[in-house]
């Protein structure tokens, strides 16, 4: 027995000493504890851990759905969504369309990098340079997390009007809404402070750079009604980033070019949005959302290079009887392959700060000639519309009206319809063809609906956050 002991002891001490030998292995993939953060090589990975919460699927989906982009194809589960029955309890707009969420998550993160940067450790040449460039993506990153915040449940900028928490620090402290002022002023600091650390060029557009800190303040200022700053910020970017034409402008959709674009989010399966994968080449998905008729025939579809980009008209469908009309904006590879439904998410692009520019020199009162909204709207158009005639703007409400028009055709599914009709105090419209009922053709314009609910769990887990008008 006393033997048996003994070997026992020896046992024991010796896997003691071998599990202490590999506890003293240092772990190379695992940054954690007092290894967190203390380099700046490590702290450009949590940067880039911040940019992978950023996607642009729920802004496309609920910007579709809600709006009039779409119409129910062969699977409906959206009557909530869809047909503006949401509130703050309901499961459906919670799990699918809780900005909270995502978007704080990407502020932490650039919280917490910030935090870490000023005291980071240089161990490699260029280290104080990147120091630098890291800061700036932080607030380039909380900016845009914030002002996605906003667009969700907040109404229309009014310095007044209730904003979200404005999260400078990582804490989880309970932190009440402020005004939209002080909230927008925060957005606009954090930006300009971002804009001169950041590359000034395009050679890695999947993270920050000049022009894209300038979209960003280009669309801020839109949302503001700050005018002459939204023509600044645009025509910055419009210098940086040329427009696409008709030849090039296929590819931005198959990823083939990288044309209009500051900044991208790769690998995104945003095509599953509108249909589900495909079992073999010849057994498409289900196609859950189809083109409504309204936008299907807002283009000249023979002239149009935008048309034949978004849509098909799928024979294969039509052989089997089922809804063919397709949705093939993020189409990506063919049907039944690994990466179908899959493209990148373009988060800027010329397009939009042309649309930008022109709504706000039409704002302005600059209507016609040279550096004007008409002037913008015929180089837009006539880079997608081949035997293109230039048309003329007479009076202000002339030229709004057609350029939300233009938004509805150019930025289709690029998730921005439902907040521009929110933004211009304008209703939501459906053809009865594509409502799912009568009831569900209109959404009147300044429905409290507009603005989203703050999710029941965040009321419960935070007294501090006050709920939206109208879901009390």
């Amino acid at each position: 027995m006393k033997r048996k002991k003994i070997l026992l002891a020896l046992t024991f001490f010796a896997a003691l000493s071998s599990c202490k030998k590999l506890i003293e292995i240092p772990d190379t993939d695992l940054i954690a504890g007092d290894r967190a953060l203390t380099s700046i090589t490590y702290v450009e990975q949590a940067v880039i851990g911040a940019y992978t919460a950023v996607s642009p699927n729920m802004d496309i989906l609920l910007n579709a759905t809600f709006a009039d982009e779409v119409a129910k194809a062969e699977f409906y589960n959206a009557v909530s969504t869809h047909e503006w029955q949401y509130g703050p309890g309901d499961v459906g707009l919670r799990d699918n369309f809780t900005a909270i969420g995502p978007n704080y998550s990407i502020i932490n993160r650039a919280n917490v990098a910030l935090a870490a940067l000023p005291e980071a450790d240089s161990t490699k040449v260029g280290d104080e340079v990147k120091r630098l460039m890291l800061k700036g993506e932080c607030l380039f990153l909380r900016a845009f997390g914030h002002f996605e915040l906003f667009r969700y449940y907040s109404s229309n900028y009014e310095p007044e009007g209730l904003a979200m928490p404005y999260m400078e620090t990582s804490t989880i402290v309970n932190t009440p809404r402020i005004k939209m002022g002080p909230y927008f002023q925060k957005i606009l600091a954090d930006l300009e402070q971002a804009k001169p650390l950041v590359p000034n060029n395009l050679n890695d557009i999947n993270r920050a750079n000049r022009a894209a800190v300038a979209g960003l303040q280009a669309r801020v200022a839109l949302y503001m009604r700050d005018w002459a700053n939204a023509e600044i910020y645009a025509t910055e970017y419009i210098n940086a980033v040329p427009l696409a034409n008709r030849t090039q402008f296929p590819g931005i959709w198959t990823d083939a070019n990288t044309a209009e674009q500051a900044f991208r989010i790769v690998g995104s399966k945003i095509g599953s949005l509108f249909r589900a994968t495909s079992s073999s080449p010849t057994s498409i998905g289900t196609v859950t959302w189809k083109p409504s008729e309204k936008i299907w025939s807002s283009y000249d579809q023979v002239n149009d290079v935008r048309f034949s980009s978004y849509f098909k008209d799928e024979p294969l469908l039509t052989a089997a009887g089922r809804p063919s009309r397709l949705i093939a904006k993020y189409a990506g590879t063919g049907y039944g392959t690994t990466n179908e439904n899959t493209a990148s998410g373009k988060m800027f692009r010329t397009a939009e700060m042309y649309l930008i520019r022109a709504e706000a020199r039409a704002e302005l009162a600059k209507l016609s000639g040279a550096n004007s909204a008409e002037s913008d709207i015929n180089t837009l158009r006539s880079n997608r519309i081949a035997n293109y005639t230039n048309i003329s703007y007479t009076s202000k409400q002339q030229a709004i009206d057609d350029i939300m028009q233009e938004r509805f055709k150019e930025l289709a599914y690029e998730g921005h319809r439902f907040f521009d009709l929110k933004r211009r105090s304008l209703p939501v419209t459906r053809l009865l063809v594509d409502a799912p009922n009568a009831s569900s053709t209109t959404l009147a314009a300044g429905n409290f609906r507009f603005v989203l609910p703050i999710p029941l769990p965040e009321i419960t887990s935070n007294p501090l956050m006050q709920q939206n008008q109208g879901y009390q």
